[in-house]
């Protein structure tokens, strides 16, 4: 699995930066910047999410230009303006399928971390209750899909895009910190998988990931500040108290009645390990 990740990741990342090097290398960067100035001139370029960018862009639309920072799909709206207008119309349909799969794919991820903080004690029993017919958490899926339609209608995507982002960022790095941490304090742990050269590869994604965050706007800055710091609320105010760990409670739901038993029988025909198909 962790193979398959990382994997996954560096595909990702590949063709992420031929698309973009593709989209620059086409129609160029195209930085909008207050009152049109050039960058090669003193010109600042307008944070993507912006009010002032989505004025400035206004502005041109409205002058009969455009940029590729201004387009919602810049890869099809690239397309279009190097003279292929079905590609790109059928890419921004393509786009349009596949994203509700990756925002759904999110939200459901999202859910299962408030499920597995609640039943942890970390937050009230409720956000783990589940659904006696569908056996799923509906109490904190309907919760997330609140908040997610409360902020998407009142919030610009690309500032949402920049919290996302920020949150990633340090979660991200905080992990690094721990990895290092624990080798250290528990060099003894049953890992499965193991980073190689984490003293190496760590202090990397660290400052990798401070560099991305620093790239940030301020006012994304100050909105995981806030964020961080309701978060640190919660929990001295109610999760420290009640969290399990804390209190030495010895908790696991692999346990639970109507859990399969383990090791779980190989599907038949399935390889098993011997040589033997089961």
């Amino acid at each position: 699995m962790p193979i398959g990740l990382i994997g996954s990741l560096a595909i990702c990342t590949i063709f992420y930066m031929l698309v973009a090097a593709g989209v620059i290398g086409t129609v160029g960067a195209q930085p909008v910047t207050e009152a049109g100035i050039p960058i090669a001139q003193g010109g600042i370029a307008l944070a993507p999410g912006s009010t002032a960018l989505s004025q400035q862009c206004a502005a041109l639309a409205a002058a009969g230009t455009d940029a590729v920072t201004c387009s919602k799909e810049a890869l099809a709206w690239t397309l279009r303006e190097i003279g292929w207008p079905q590609i790109g119309n059928l890419l921004g349909l393509a786009a349009g399928l596949a994203l509700p799969s990756v925002i759904l794919m999110m939200m459901f991820g999202q859910t299962r971390i408030f499920f597995v903080m609640s039943r942890d004690g970390l937050l009230p029993a409720l956000f783990s209750k589940v659904h006696p017919t569908y056996k799923t958490p509906y109490v904190i899926t309907i919760m997330t899909g609140i908040f997610v339609a409360l902020f998407a209608a009142f919030f610009p995507v690309g500032i949402l895009a920049d919290i996302s982002n920020s949150g990633t960022l340090f979660a991200f790095a905080a992990v690094s910190i721990a990895v290092m941490m624990l080798r250290r304090t528990d060099p003894n742990r049953v890992r499965p998988f193991r980073t190689p050269a984490i003293m190496f590869t760590a202090p990397i994604a660290i400052a990798g990931c401070m560099y991305l965050f620093w790239s940030l706007g301020v006012e994304t800055k100050l909105m995981f500040v806030g964020w961080a710091t309701l978060g640190l609320i919660v929990y001295f105010a109610y999760s420290r108290s009640r969290s399990h760990v804390g209190r030495g409670v010895v908790d696991v739901p692999e346990h639970d009645a109507g859990i399969p038993p383990q090791p779980v029988p190989p599907m038949p025909g399935a390889h098993t390990p011997g040589g033997q198909d089961a």
